[in-house]
């Protein structure tokens, strides 16, 4: 059989019962715009967390407080960020490290804020002028915290735009304006360029005040919520993790690692973790999409073994005329791989204009590529082969002669 032959009786089968053949195809659009559109869902939430990650500094290692040790020598956890083993002087201790670059120690912690009769409720963070080199902040009017503003503890705030915003409406000049903090007056001295994210990652929604001011005024002690180190480079980022573990241990007079009251974060670590949830998030999301595909997919079983018995008596005549049983198997199996391939495509286009619209109307972040159009297709192409044979060789197999008796 010619190709333009094979083409020409696949076209006129499926057209003989247009809406069979449509409602058949409809499955397949759902399946495969459904694995595009949840699998773009997947792969924006993985981006999005990723750059907001890598926004927080690049070769950034943390030094949280982990669990404080007990009078019985037994180790009492308080949770991770929450206990007060940490101190300014740790911070002054793992800056003489040769590999660490920038060391900053900060102070966190929520606080309502109160402007002009607004208010809202956000975090302060006490920290030094090397936060914003350990932390990539670029500013988008006044100035950053400086050391003199630490030596003096004095009443400053640079704030984020989205507090800005929330205080005093979008996009005002605030620059000497006045916020209050646990009952104390600051003067705002400048206010950082957005960074985005939201919810637990938003950057913008933040206050810094010098740490000597936020630990004198605010929080009444001179702990630190955590040091941020930034590494010389990537490479060296392992290294400096085992110094800051070894120094800190030696400042705490710790012998045994495993009650060290003090965990170190390396970014590449974190960025590895939340990478490996996402990319579970988007099997899972893709998982459920395919469902859909499956059951398209004995959507066209059912239709082409209808098919078969409809068309048995065609079948019969031609297989009297010398058609071979491996040129009946491939027409019917041509027929189920055409509806899928049909399915395919305009399911492609309705999932990569669905997640266009979840992205810009939605307030989910999109990622169409073209991995996940290649696998819809894949997929789909497989359907139609794995659904599509079992039909296609029970024609074949048929007798002819008692094909041509079937009424």
């Amino acid at each position: 059989m010619l190709l333009a032959d094979l083409f020409q009786e696949t076209s006129l089968a499926l057209t003989s019962n247009k809406v069979r053949s449509s409602l058949t195809v409809l499955g397949i659009v759902i399946g495969i715009a459904s694995v595009i559109a949840m699998i773009s869902i997947g792969q924006g939430a993985q981006k999005t967390i990723e750059s907001n990650i890598q926004a927080l500094g690049s070769n950034l290692l943390v030094v949280t407080p982990g669990s404080t040790q007990g009078s019985v020598r037994s180790v009492v956890s308080s949770g991770r960020g929450s206990a007060t083993t940490l101190t300014e002087a740790d911070a002054e201790a793992i800056t003489a490290l040769e590999l660490a670059k920038s060391v900053a120690p900060e102070l966190s912690g929520r606080h309502q804020i109160i402007a002009r009769g607004t208010n809202t409720n956000t975090s302060v963070i006490g920290t030094t002028v090397d936060y914003q080199s350990v932390r990539k902040i670029n500013m988008a009017e006044g100035s950053f915290l400086s050391d003199q503003n630490n030596k003096a503890r004095t009443k400053v705030a640079v704030l984020g735009p989205t507090t800005r915003d929330d205080l005093f409406g979008e996009g005002a000049s605030v620059i000497g304006q006045k916020i209050r903090i646990n009952k104390i007056d600051f003067t705002i001295i400048g206010v950082t360029e957005s960074r985005g994210g939201t919810g637990f990652f938003n950057q913008d929604d933040v206050i810094f005040i010098p740490l000597s001011t936020a630990q004198q005024f605010i929080s009444g002690s001179d702990y630190v919520s955590n040091i941020d180190v930034e590494a010389n480079d990537q490479t060296s980022m392992t290294a400096l993790q085992q110094q800051i573990t070894v120094l800190l241990l030696a400042r705490h007079q710790i012998k045994d690692a495993a009650q060290a009251d003090f965990t170190v974060v390396n970014q590449a670590d974190i960025a590895s973790a939340a990478s490996e949830t996402t990319q579970t998030f988007t099997l899972l999301l893709g998982a459920i999409g395919g469902i859909s595909l499956l059951v398209g997919g004995i959507g066209i079983m059912n239709m082409m073994l209808t098919t078969v018995t409809e068309r048995t008596r065609e079948i019969g005549l031609r297989k009297a005329i010398g058609a071979k049983p491996r040129e009946i198997r491939i027409q019917f199996l041509t027929e189920a791989v055409m509806l899928t391939f049909l399915g395919g495509l305009i399911g492609t286009l309705i999932g990569w204009l669905a997640s266009m619209a979840i992205g810009r109307f939605g307030s989910l972040t999109t990622d169409v590529s073209l991995n996940s159009i290649l696998l819809a297709f894949g997929v789909s192409a497989a359907i139609g082969i794995i659904f599509g044979y079992y039909p296609a060789s029970r024609a074949s197999r048929l007798n002819p002669i008692e094909a041509l008796r079937y009424e």
